[in-house]
């Protein structure tokens, strides 16, 4: 038996060995991506190919902690329904044998191309990582083509996540990595036939300006076009907490500007957060037949409190945001869930005209652990305006500090902890809970705020309360379970 059929081998007697305890987990999400055990992170290959839509995704099957990631891999037609697929890629060769990193997908002639990262490490930890290539002609199969980019001078061996795209005739790829001086950067390679990659130089970080000072590493790079301007997704490491900015471990968010693909540079403004709330990173991003620019992310933070979770009681870990659309109005970024998740709803909304005066109740029909409200026309007079999710999570907002606040109680110590951001008007909201997450979009999307959070798992209650006189319409559907 060949490395790779071990390993595929153990990681289906792992799911078979703890399906039913996996399975009885309350806090097991319904319309979520999750791992059918062990522990999931970054997503990696998002593409729709041949009509369908491919997300590959950092795959721990042995343990709820890091280590030799495999590619697991989930397929949709509809970006609701999802199959979980067999394994794509397992690090069973030399240049990947601690594990088959991060990385993209591109189609070129008919082929799936996955771009990864192999990482490698001797006996006392040290560490190797090579761009590597694997070609699929079905989107299930892989030929591993092994690396096509090694590592340039500059940089230390914290150089992976590549994203490859084509533009005006040839092929780009952008790295995470760090400079040889510790510093967080995004390496810009190029190539005429993607089997040889030249080393382009450094597209933005590294100390440079405008970002400057920006953390010790760079991961999950995405370089795109969105309605006239590049942006550029990257998840920086090691930057410090900044009044509301940068709460959490690490960070994603953005820059935009303009790329010159014949002179391999970049052009930049300041870095914006792309999520507010607790759980988001390596976000990815694609454009799919209708044109959008589609995106998921990893509702986790590397390093933050992960084996705290109460899941892992249960054999498994982590889960994806929402498919997310991505569109550039009125001067900044929004998101909002993909239409497609309108098929979630089960029944017709229950739907409500409130007015809140220095109060506090709940509505009739709007509960539940797997549900979306649609909460608009908000009106706050003074004061502040708030949404409870049973006792462990609350949506508040102040008019006078133009602050909207997520609150929940931490899996850790049970005390109450909060993210922030700051939205001038505060006129909608749509908020998607699934049991043990939630997702609360503002204003269209101009501000997102995601979390895990864990409740009792038989108190479905929301609560509505204002300090003054509030009112809004709302909308709520129960939403059907559709991830086994």
């Amino acid at each position: 038996m060949s490395k790779d059929q071990e390993l595929r081998k153990s990681a289906y007697e792992e799911i078979e060995k703890h399906q039913s305890l996996v399975e009885s987990d309350p806090y097991r999400l319904h319309y979520h991506i999750m791992p059918p055990v062990g522990l999931l992170n970054d997503p990696n290959g998002f593409i729709q190919f041949q009509g369908t839509y491919h997300l590959f995704y950092q795959w721990m099957p042995y343990k709820t902690d890091h280590g030799a990631k495999l590619w697991g891999h989930y397929s949709s037609e509809d970006l609701v329904h999802w199959t979980h697929e067999e394994i794509a890629l397992t690090p069973s060769e030399w240049f990947e044998k601690n594990g088959c990193y991060s990385g993209s997908a591109i189609e070129h002639d008919g082929k799936l191309y996955a771009f990864y990262t192999g990482n490698v490490k001797d006996e006392n930890g040290n560490r190797e990582s090579y761009q590597c290539l694997a070609v699929s002609e079905d989107g299930i199969h892989f030929d591993k083509k092994g690396p096509i980019a090694h590592l340039p001078d500059g940089y230390t061996a914290h150089f992976r996540d590549p994203k490859v795209w084509k533009q005006n005739g040839r092929w780009f790829m952008v790295i995470g990595a760090q400079t040889e001086d510790e510093k967080g950067a995004v390496a810009l390679f190029t190539s005429e036939n993607l089997m040889d990659w030249t080393h382009a130089g450094i597209l933005a970080g590294a100390g440079q300006e405008p970002l400057g000072e920006f953390g010790y590493m760079f991961e999950c790079p995405d370089l795109f076009e969105l309605d006239g301007r590049d942006v550029l997704v990257f998840s920086p490491q090691g930057l410090e907490a900044d009044g509301m900015n940068y709460q959490n471990v690490y960070q994603a968010g953005y820059v935009t500007g303009t790329f010159d693909p014949e002179e391999g540079t970049y052009e930049h403004g300041a870095f914006t957060e792309l999520d507010h709330g607790f759980d988001f990173y390596a976000p990815q991003t694609t454009v799919d037949a209708h044109g959008r620019r589609l995106m998921f992310g990893w509702m986790s933070v590397p390093d933050q409190n992960e084996q705290d979770h109460p899941t892992i009681a249960h054999k498994w870990l982590h889960n994806m945001t929402l498919p997310r659309e991505l569109t550039w109005q009125d001067g900044q970024m929004h998101q909002q869930p993909v239409q497609e998740l309108e098929a979630l709803r089960q029944g017709d909304a229950v739907d409500h005209q409130v007015r809140l005066n220095k109060e506090s109740r709940t509505l009739d029909g709007v509960d539940g652990k797997a549900v979306e409200l649609m909460m608009s026309d908000i009106d706050i007079q003074q004061g502040w305006f708030g949404v409870s999710f049973g006792s462990n999570a609350r949506i508040l907002y102040s008019k006078e500090q133009q602050v909207l606040t997520l609150e929940r109680q931490s899996y850790v110590d049970g005390t109450v902890e909060k993210r922030q951001v700051e939205v001038p008007q505060l006129k909608s909201l749509r908020v998607y809970v699934d049991t043990s997450s939630i997702e609360v979009f503002a204003n269209e999307g101009t501000h997102v705020m995601t979390a895990r959070f864990y409740p009792a798992p038989n108190d479905e209650s929301i609560c509505f309360e204002s300090s003054d006189e509030t009112s809004f319409h709302i909308c709520k559907w129960e939403l059907t379970q559709v991830i086994e």
